[in-house]
């Protein structure tokens, strides 16, 4: 082989190793499309089993917080029972910054009733536009 061919030969080499080299380079960066759309299949998996489990959560502390207020409600109904002698109060003379309930704040838009009897449940109704709770002091 002559100087001139093995040069060639050497060049020639050199050109396709370089090309294979670029080529591998440059298909292991990044990530592929399977591997992409696996990963959103598994986040959309997640989210399908966190959602209505948070959804679930917040239910129960609303619930919670509106049988907390009617608690609230209830005691203070009491304690107007016994100082004034009657049996039935209204939700005025029981929420205020000078009553017995300082404030009563709705967390699902839920109606709380506008008169209370002694020895009578208090419901509560429209809770998140759906539920009804009662409480029976």
């Amino acid at each position: 082989m002559t100087q001139e061919a093995y040069s060639w030969d050497v060049i020639i080499n050199k050109s396709i190793t370089s090309k294979k080299m670029k080529l591998t380079s440059r298909t292991s960066k990044g990530f592929t499309l399977v591997e992409i759309m696996i990963v959103v299949v598994i986040i959309g998996l997640l989210a399908a089993m966190a959602i209505p489990a948070f959804q679930k959560v917040r239910q129960s502390s609303q619930d919670k917080t509106v049988l907390n207020n009617a608690r609230q409600l209830a005691a203070g109904a009491n304690q107007y029972y016994l100082e004034f002698g009657v049996s039935t109060v209204a939700q005025s003379n029981l929420v205020g910054p000078a009553a017995y309930v300082k404030a009563l704040n709705t967390v699902a838009g839920e109606t709380y009733p506008a008169n209370f009897t002694q020895g009578v449940a208090i419901t509560i109704s429209g809770i998140a536009g759906v539920r009804t709770v009662t409480y029976a002091p």
